[in-house]
């Protein structure tokens, strides 16, 4: 980097043109929020070109010649692996989204956007009627561009590259099917040998009527304690749950409940209350730019399943939490243990819904969906071949069929929002979770003993200081090194899994 007068001068213009960047994306976040929530069904057309003109604006900033220009002054390196201030990390990562956004047209990135909110709500529709073919012309459109956009950027290998990139950062297609190659055997043989323990685990419990009304109510107490600020957020409705920051100190989260299903309500709130605790952690230093955002959705899955799983399924949580939740509901869990709910929230039981599905066989549901988008990207598998490759995939791999589409083919928001790419981050992000929380007791200790205490804010301080504080300055694989001593990998999570389910199923 350039030294003297000089380097604060231009780091200070670099900054401005990161600051105008952060406010563009900050404004489009809020109206895909409000599409997704409150939007009135008749707003569609203008919210797309709403959407696409905030969009355009923050590319045309972020692919500027005369940002290219300060960034060069400033000495701005994309190399990767020396840890330095929080200035290089800046430049290193603004260099490496400069020259991928120059590399493609305004124009595209105008059409992406308008195509993908008109998606939405054509994906809305059809999955209400449980019907592939009203969005069909939707994917078909949003897949094209999106092979597109993976031209522009370049790839070698695969197309799908360019598009993982986006998500995982210097993480290739080959790495994510080497994992998947080592995780899918491990899972599907866990979810064998569970099946046939003829330890049956009873949760019709979870299938009695309970009111939408004290659902919120317990979500919200759940929220409070494990420490999400409702003067920096708000917990809302929506079709799908998401969590989105639309400020350094406004991160909202959306959940949806169903009455005849409890663990819906809870643990989707739960889930999305651990991205939004990492983008309310971010360090002051960082939280008026790029930097403020997660390392990778990787990292950022990580936090939410960190929560709704290791934290919000152990029976330590609900040794605290059980009570009240008891006193929410007395009529139907009054006379029902804490240890059966505990199972009852565990059970495996291969199922047809992503968000739903246990922990042992979530992977699988992401593997499902990793194997098919490459596939359409790639151009191996046609847009109207997919409801039929994705119920022969998901028999293969989890033994079972949807009887329609809004169970099988349209029960993601994601393709209609063009982020292919995305699915293999939720399979990372538990493994990174499993990483993270043996070297967070290895530092603090029992998770078990904190989690039953009601000790959120000691959970909460570690993640902070070791994972969200550092937001994007390092990039996942530095950030995991860092906080573990070790490369990412998959046996710490299968571990867990083990450890967990062997006593609950009686496993040999």
């Amino acid at each position: 980097m350039a030294s003297g007068g000089s380097e604060k001068s231009v780091l200070s213009r670099v900054r401005e043109y990161d600051q105008r960047m952060v406010l563009l994306r900050h404004s489009a976040a809020l109206l895909h929020w409000d599409q997704e929530t409150y939007m009135p069904a008749a707003g569609e057309e203008g919210r797309s070109e709403q959407i696409a003109l905030l969009e355009s604006l923050a590319h045309e900033e972020l692919s500027s010649p005369v940002l290219g220009e300060l960034l060069q002054e400033a000495g701005a390196s994309n190399h990767v692996g020396i840890p330095g201030d929080l200035n290089e990390s800046l430049l290193r990562e603004l260099l490496r989204a400069h020259k991928r956004a120059a590399l493609v047209p305004t124009r595209l990135i105008e059409e992406l956007a308008r195509t993908a909110g008109a998606a939405q709500s054509a994906w809305r529709r059809a999955r209400e009627q449980a019907h592939f073919g009203a969005f069909l012309p939707s994917l078909e459109r949003l897949i094209s561009l999106r092979r597109e956009y993976a031209d522009a950027i370049g790839w070698e290998a695969s197309p799908y590259d360019a598009l993982l990139d986006e998500y995982e950062p210097f993480t290739s297609t080959a790495e994510v099917q080497g994992v998947f190659a080592e995780l899918q055997p491990r899972l599907t043989d866990l979810t064998r040998r569970i099946g046939e323990s003829g330890s049956a685990v009873d949760d019709d419990i979870l299938h009695r009527d309970y009111p939408v009304e004290a659902q919120e109510r317990f979500g919200r107490q759940v929220l409070k304690e494990v420490g999400f600020e409702f003067d920096r957020g708000r917990l809302d409705i929506s079709t799908h749950p998401f969590s989105t920051a639309l400020g350094a100190d406004d991160v909202r989260i959306t959940t949806r409940y169903n009455p005849r299903f409890l663990p819906s309500g809870i643990f989707g709130t739960v889930h999305e209350a651990g991205h939004a605790l990492y983008e309310l952690g971010f360090g002051a230093s960082i939280r008026a730019g790029s930097l403020a955002e997660g390392a990778s959705l990787g990292i950022h899955e990580s936090q939410s399943r960190f929560w709704e799983n290791m934290v919000g399924r152990s029976l330590a949580f609900w040794k605290y939490f059980y009570p009240e939740l008891q006193r929410c509901f007395p009529a139907q869990l009054g006379d029902f243990s804490v240890e059966k709910f505990y199972r009852a929230v565990n059970v495996v039981r291969p199922s047809l819904i992503r968000v739903e599905a246990d922990e042992v066989t979530y992977g699988l549901h992401v593997i499902l969906r990793f194997e098919l988008e490459k596939a359409l990207i790639e151009g191996d598998l046609t847009v109207a071949d997919l409801p039929d490759a994705w119920s022969a995939t998901s028999q293969r791999l989890l033994g079972i069929k949807p009887s329609n589409d809004a169970e099988g083919v349209l029960q993601d928001i994601h393709w209609s929002t063009g982020a292919f790419g995305y699915f293999p981050t939720y399979a990372l992000g538990n493994l990174y979770s499993a990483c993270f929380a043996e070297a967070l007791q290895r530092d603090i200790g029992s998770l078990d003993i904190l989690l039953e205490q009601g000790n959120f804010a000691v959970i909460l301080d570690w993640l902070q200081r070791n994972i969200h504080t550092k937001g994007r300055s390092l990039s996942p694989q530095e950030l995991c090194v860092q906080v573990t001593g070790q490369h990412l990998r998959a046996d710490a999570f299968l571990s867990y899994l083990e450890t967990k389910y062997t006593p609950i199923y009686e496993l040999s």
